[in-house]
């Protein structure tokens, strides 16, 4: 649609897209062309466009003495020089907002948001927010982007697109929207076929899937879940004190309703004996690699927080 439009205004050079590195974006030709997780996308590379891709703002990657938002300011100026000489050809830039999912919740300072916004604004490029995992108040904002830092005194930032899914529909149907502003969405109104946005599927429109979402955004209302959240967020880190001092938990982190940590394992199977082990306890987790990543329900109770963080602990003892 992004590249559709620049063609729909007589900027057809406007064709490439930039992502961050080790982004995932689906796993469509066109969403694994700014995709840059090798599991996913290797074995495609020769259908896919070639897209560039820009340092991401992971605080794990910041230097012994750089905070988080120094890391991210520095990425940021990284992403100007690499927009600044290419920017006659680039379409978007597309980001998954404070938490990259498929690189080990990777996670950011929000400086680099309105940086990145005020980038896009400068040279004249759409900016793609993807909140498909972590839009419908999964960080503690109904969507991630409303919390870039503020600038001249507004904080949160506006897209050019919002992707959602995923919680949209509280996990009973599958549904996803895109969300544009009325200026791109005018630009396909037009007696011109080809100016039209043809793209659609056999399912677009679902009653079922867009009843489902709208029940899901009067719970949101009805129930406060954002400001309920705070209060359960707040609890798990509580209760999670011991599991992030163990000396073999790395990096323990925490943004809205997700948790994260690596774990210093001997085990090159650590995956596999922690979804075991875990389990066995009652638990379900996933690991990526040798990280550990919490993503609980909204309606999860105390109780249940603190077996999660007691087996958790469990997991690691018993897996280093």
């Amino acid at each position: 649609m992004s590249v559709h439009y620049w063609r729909n205004i007589d900027q057809p050079h406007k064709n490439s897209f930039v992502s961050l590195k080790h982004s995932y974006h689906g796993e469509t030709l066109g969403a694994l062309s700014v995709t840059d997780i090798a599991m996913f996308k290797g074995e495609y590379g020769a259908l896919l466009g070639q897209h560039a891709t820009v340092l991401n703002p992971d605080w794990r990657n910041a230097g012994p003495e750089e905070s988080a938002r120094d890391y991210a300011v520095r990425c940021a100026a990284q992403l100007e020089a690499h927009l600044q000489e290419h920017h006659h050809s680039i379409a978007a830039l597309i980001i998954e907002p404070l938490v990259q999912g498929a690189a080990g919740m990777a996670m950011y300072h929000p400086i680099y948001l309105t940086r990145a916004r005020a980038l896009c604004d400068q040279y004249d490029i759409h900016l793609i927010v993807d909140e498909i995992a972590v839009g419908m108040g999964r960080t503690g904002t109904m969507f991630a982007c409303e919390q870039a830092e503020a600038c001249d005194g507004a904080s949160g930032i506006s897209p050019d697109f919002l992707c959602l899914s995923k919680g949209l529909s509280g996990g009973y149907l599958p549904l996803s929207v895109v969300m544009t502003t009325d200026t791109i969405y005018r630009s396909f109104y037009d007696d011109r076929l080809a100016r039209g946005f043809l793209h659609s599927h056999s399912y677009t429109g679902n009653p079922l899937a867009c009843r489902a979402a709208l029940a899901t955004l009067e719970i949101f209302e009805q129930d406060n879940v954002i400001a309920t959240n705070k209060g359960r967020a707040a609890y798990l880190n509580q209760v999670s004190q011991p599991l992030r001092d163990h000396p073999q938990v790395k990096n323990f982190r925490n943004t809205g309703m997700i948790w994260a940590f690596e774990v210093s394992s001997p085990h090159d199977d650590f995956a596999l004996r922690c979804f075991q082990l875990a389990l066995d306890r009652g638990l379900l987790l996933r690991p990526m690699g040798k990280t550990i990543y919490f993503m609980p329900p909204y309606v999860i109770n105390e109780a249940e927080m603190d077996a999660l963080a007691e087996h958790t602990l469990a997991v690691v003892a018993a897996t280093t």
